[in-house]
């Protein structure tokens, strides 16, 4: 098993440019379904020289480690029992350079297996480009250093096929002090025929109801997972207060139109603050 940080590459569906490193991706996530079976994703090199790029298909999904941070799985083997879509995604081109300040459109298409079972198939596009950046030096001789660059961006693909659910059910609440914050914590079990895309709500209520501080996260559930939040309360009086977490199948980053539906989530747990 292999597992890549959440904060180094995408893969909840939320991207980030690698500025003068890689290319920047957009859209953040891919979405397919069995009647079109095709899409696209664009490359941008917003550096100063050619970028080589290379695009290649991977199975992976989001989980939670120990410390509740969302991380990569990627399972050693693929079986048939996993939802698995990258053995049948093709990237056309799968190999390009792209110019200084160039844009380069790849098409993802989809030839999924005869008999394909209605359901909801997951796989990763990885886009990794490579190009050098120099080092600065004290040599005066004009001796130019370079350094080798391959930077990998990772986003979600998704293909559907048949009439699809999805939901989010949060279990065993727990809010623990964590030094100016409060560690919030709850299992997330998924429900419906595939993954869950939304947005994790949290807000502290004073005694009297009022919302004293919030935080908002975005959230995958592809199997069960035990996300941890931060909720600051620096400054605040000691005292009673109410915890309030709410999930809700919303994405500012992604299309409403693509995202399943699901009734909100929501529990709440009584603190205390010293």
């Amino acid at each position: 098993m292999r597992g890549l940080s959440l904060g180094l590459l995408v893969v909840l569906g939320w991207a980030h440019g690698a500025a003068a490193q890689g290319v920047v991706v957009a859209p953040h996530a891919v979405y397919l379904d069995h009647r079109t079976r095709s899409a696209s994703i664009t490359l941008y090199n917003p550096g100063a020289d050619a970028a080589e790029v290379e695009i290649a298909s991977i199975y992976g999904y989001p989980v939670t480690d120990s410390l509740g941070h969302f991380m990569l799985h990627i399972p050693d083997s693929v079986d048939a029992t996993m939802p698995a879509a990258n053995g049948w995604i093709e990237a056309f081109p799968r190999r390009m350079t792209i110019p200084p300040l160039s844009r380069q459109t790849v098409r993802l298409l989809a030839r999924p297996p005869q008999g394909l079972s209605d359901g909801e198939y997951w796989s990763r596009v990885m886009i990794t480009a490579r190009g050098a950046a120099p080092v600065a030096t004290a040599d005066t001789a004009g001796i130019s250093i370079g350094l080798a660059l391959e930077v990998r961006t990772i986003i979600p693909l998704t293909y559907r096929k048949g009439a699809l659910s999805s939901g989010v059910a949060i279990t065993g609440l727990t809010v623990t002090p964590a030094g100016d914050s409060l560690d919030v914590r709850a299992r997330l079990e998924r429900q419906g025929t595939a993954a869950y895309i939304g947005t994790a709500r949290g807000t502290l209520l004073n005694a009297a109801g009022k919302p004293v501080a919030r935080f908002e996260q975005p959230v995958a559930v592809y199997y069960d997972a035990t996300p941890g939040f931060m909720l600051p309360v620096a400054g605040l009086p000691a005292g009673s207060y109410r915890v309030r977490l709410e999930l809700v199948s919303e994405r500012p980053d992604i299309s409403p139109d693509l995202l399943l539906r699901a009734p909100p989530a929501r529990d709440s747990l009584e603190v205390r603050l010293p």
